[in-house]
């Protein structure tokens, strides 16, 4: 048995879902899964579960204490930098082992035509100033910047509706994952001639790089932010293992 254990998750990703999956087959390691909120309708975790922030550090520092947590789990999406700077500071001022569950980034292979830009302004600039027609699957917390060039189309793939669509866009309402031939179908039936996405990793979503890759289309990737160095792991399973060294 592992009483003395109380894991803390930090979800919101594929990663995350398999981690809790397998915890909530060990009843003898207590685990909280805590999600953002940023999604609308998210799944409902099979282990007890929180939805909203903790506010910034302190706030984490004070959950950790209050619940008695002694091992988090960050597996946020790899783009969630603040959520992760903020796991790191909180653990270390609380002397709670943390470890990061992330999927590896992808890597350039043969024939696909990349540009990696820091960030969705410096995307924009990137599609300069010709109208194109543009399949955009950053995200609607990143959609904003590119209000700022309408002279495009954009094909807009979001889980959630976002606020603002620029004045050229369709909107498709998914959830992945996407297989590469659909990809394929929907960016020809679109026209598209350029995707623009972030390098979230993983294999649900990596349809569109291989679709892009098979079409001869460009892609524009949003590079990965910088992260502090923690242990990091890259399967539900070994993160699984990490918990149980911490009993």
């Amino acid at each position: 048995m592992h009483s003395h254990l109380h894991v803390l998750l930090l979800g919101g990703t594929s990663e995350a879902s398999a981690l809790a999956r397998l915890l909530a087959a060990r009843p003898d390691v207590p685990a909280m899964v805590s999600l953002a909120g940023r999604t609308i309708n998210p799944t409902p975790p099979p282990i007890a579960h929180r939805i909203g922030g903790f506010g910034g550090v302190e706030g984490l520092c004070a959950f950790i204490e209050e619940h008695a947590v002694t091992a988090l789990v960050d597996a946020t999406h790899p783009f969630a930098e603040r959520m992760s700077a903020n796991a790191v500071a909180a653990t270390r001022r609380a002397g709670v082992p943390l470890l990061a569950l992330r999927r590896p980034a992808w890597q350039p292979r043969d024939g696909d035509r990349w540009s990696e830009v820091p960030d969705a302004r410096a995307a924009v600039q990137a599609l300069g100033p010709a109208p194109r027609r543009v399949f955009l699957t950053t995200g609607r917390l990143e959609l904003p910047a590119f209000l700022a060039a309408p002279q495009h189309f954009y094909l807009v793939r979001s889980v959630d509706p976002p606020e603002e669509l620029p004045p050229r866009a369709r909107l498709i309402l998914a959830r992945g994952p996407f297989a590469e031939a659909d990809e394929i179908r929907l960016m020809q039936e679109e026209a598209i001639d350029i995707l623009v996405t972030k390098n979230s990793g993983g294999s649900a979503t990596y349809g569109k790089i291989s679709a892009a890759r098979r079409l001869g289309l460009p892609v524009i990737l949003l590079r990965r932010p910088e992260t502090a160095e923690v242990e990091t792991v890259a399967t539900a399973q070994e993160a699984l293992a990490w918990i149980e060294r911490q009993g």
